[in-house]
């Protein structure tokens, strides 16, 4: 064998941006540079990994897709031996890419990063931010070492450390009818309008809760983004129900949002590292883990306020 580490993260440079432009802007080495690595790794090969199209850039064979899933595993295998000699030393280092789950990102990510690159100045943390469905499946691509999520759809390829649990409750407007209730039922809730958190899983966990009460939600709007979501019930289209906590109560409009918790006992969701368990932990994952677990309890939550509490059934 003898291709080198650099030419294949040339080709994957090239092979994730279908250009040797961009491939070189990426890796910062000359577009000669960047066509010798790829023609210098077919020869070796013997195989084409790239369909050229003049000034239209490359298109992958099937070959090279192949071997663009195999380089992206080898490359994360050499990184760990730079992270396995760290280890020695004790001295945790180098990249590591964590995924967050889309409505814990801006209250989680910002102050755990921060806190951990500044605790372990030698790291730093790449981010992707998704629902459920597509963080899992990078974990299982190895595009993410770890993922701050919620336990749903977990599968038993997937291993999980919970942090803590986040029970729901339901938001309205100011002006909503129920905003100075103290609480309020899902049977007192089910026949209002709804704004729906339209994410995958999040659909199903919030529907699920009227179903275990035999009640079904009147559904008057879906939105994928939490914030438009709060804008939406800020501006009186109904009620909406969440488990994450930001501490502002207004919508990014301005409008104020009422929280009022939920009587009865549902089903919360809890937050968790997923990662894959035939990946074994770098140093540097392990104390990333160890510093969520500090930073993320039943008493603090980065970016969160605390869980608001049921004093009575009416007011």
């Amino acid at each position: 064998m003898s291709f080198t580490l650099r030419q294949l993260s040339y080709f994957v440079a090239a092979g994730e941006t279908c250009s040797i432009t961009l491939a070189s802007q990426r890796v910062n080495i000359s577009q000669p540079a960047i066509s010798a690595a790829i023609s210098q790794l077919e020869e070796e090969l013997g195989t084409q990994l790239f369909v050229r199209h003049h000034a239209q850039g490359l298109s992958l064979t099937s070959a090279g897709r192949s071997l663009l899933r195999e380089a992206h595993l080898l490359l994360r295998q050499a990184d760990g031996l730079y992270a396995a000699a760290a280890d020695l030393q004790r001295k945790p280092s180098g990249e590591m890419s964590v995924g967050w789950f889309s409505t814990l990102a801006p209250l989680l990510m910002p102050a755990l990063v921060r806190s951990f690159t500044e605790s372990y100045p030698g790291t730093t943390v790449r981010s992707q931010v998704s629902h459920q469905a597509d963080l899992l499946a990078a974990l299982r691509r190895a595009d993410i070492d770890v993922a701050i999520t919620y336990d749903l759809l977990l599968s038993v390829d997937i291993s999980f450390t919970p942090l803590v649990d986040l029970p729901p409750y339901a938001i309205v407007g100011a002006n909503h009818p129920l905003a100075t209730r103290a609480s309020v039922s899902l049977k007192d809730l089910a026949p209002l309008p709804m704004v729906m958190l339209d994410l995958p899983q999040s659909r199903e966990y919030f529907l699920s809760l009227f179903l275990a009460e035999r009640l079904e939600p009147t559904i008057a709007l879906t939105a994928q983004h939490q914030d438009v979501v709060r804008s939406l019930v800020a501006n009186d289209f109904g009620y909406a129900l969440f488990n994450v906590r930001p501490i502002s109560d207004t919508a990014m409009d301005g409008k104020r949002l009422v929280r009022i918790p939920l009587v009865g006992t549902h089903r919360p969701v809890r937050i968790g590292i997923a990662t894959l368990p035939t990946l074994k932990p770098t140093r540097l994952m392990s104390v990333f883990t160890e510093h969520c677990r500090e930073r993320i309890n039943a008493t603090e939550i980065p970016g969160m306020a605390p869980a608001p509490r049921v004093t009575s059934r009416r007011r």
